[in-house]
């Protein structure tokens, strides 16, 4: 499936209007339903519907299901295919069959919906939801130059193949101490980004990313904040402004926080050390 569509446009440039073609970014839903339950007895049941750019969708299914603690290891999953049986539906619809061991804690899952900002949970309680998950506050030796953030909105910016196209998409991209991007996912929605980043990662088999930051397109809100801390990321990164609870969770993580990288300047909201200012007064 393609990431991006065709249409043609009426362009009105002061008072000439012209026909022309243009591209954008493709969003369609995407249902995760999970096959559970012993060998003898399993089920099927839908956990998620979430309107994605279609691409990576088993890596986004895996680190969407990763951040919500329902698998833990590459081991937890069986297989993680798309659905043909409904052709109205072709490609819109992810199974993962889950190991007959894994124990899905569905009223836990029910409960687990801050990520809304409606949801009318307080700060205090989201936070706790999301201890409650982690393994703690994050230790990390990690360091990186000044100069590293402000390389990556150019460096991110190269390889978006699909915002190139349409200027509509977001970006998510795993960096290490020297810049280096490891892996960047593109998506209409900030949280499925990361989730297919996450996912890409969870795979791999580079669970916890101790060594590594990400950087995002967008601002940072507290679900994504929630989905780095549980993949133990250290350094969270992006062109826009962070909310208040997401500097809040940040703080209780131990992860450092910056926010507005571009232009050659950022803003440092918590564990400011783990970045380098040589010269600077702390």
């Amino acid at each position: 499936m393609s990431l991006v569509a065709p249409v043609t446009i009426h362009k009105i440039d002061g008072e000439m209007l012209t026909e022309a073609p243009d591209l954008l970014a493709v969003e369609e839903p995407l249902e995760i339903r999970l096959g559970f339950g012993p060998t003898d007895n399993r089920e099927q049941r839908a956990v998620s519907v979430t309107m994605r750019t279609p691409g990576h969708d088993a890596e986004l299914a895996m680190g969407f299901l990763f951040t919500e603690g329902i698998i833990h290891q590459p081991s937890d999953i069986v297989s993680c295919r798309h659905c043909v049986q409904d052709a109205h539906k072709e490609g819109n619809v992810i199974r993962v069959e889950l190991h007959p061991d894994v124990v899905v804690d569905w009223a836990r899952l029910s409960r687990n919906t801050f990520t809304s900002s409606s949801c009318g949970l307080c700060g205090k309680a989201t936070i706790e939801s999301v201890m409650a998950l982690s393994p703690g506050r994050l230790s990390s030796d990690l360091m990186v130059e000044p100069s590293v953030l402000h390389a990556l909105s150019g460096r991110v910016r190269e390889v978006q193949r699909a915002f190139a196209y349409t200027g509509g998409i977001h970006a998510a991209a795993l960096f290490d101490a020297d810049g280096t991007l490891r892996i960047v996912r593109e998506d209409i929605g900030r949280h499925n980004a990361l989730d297919k980043l996450i996912g890409a990662a969870f795979w791999q088999g580079w669970l916890p990313l101790s060594q590594c930051g990400i950087f995002l397109s967008g601002r940072i809100g507290v679900e994504l904040v929630q989905k780095s801390w549980l993949a133990g990321v250290p350094l969270l990164a992006a062109v826009g402004a962070p909310s208040s609870l997401a500097v809040e969770m940040a703080t209780e993580a131990g992860m450092t926080l910056a926010g507005f990288v571009r232009d050659g300047r950022f803003n440092l909201y918590s564990e400011a050390q783990r970045v380098d200012r040589v010269g600077a007064e702390v």
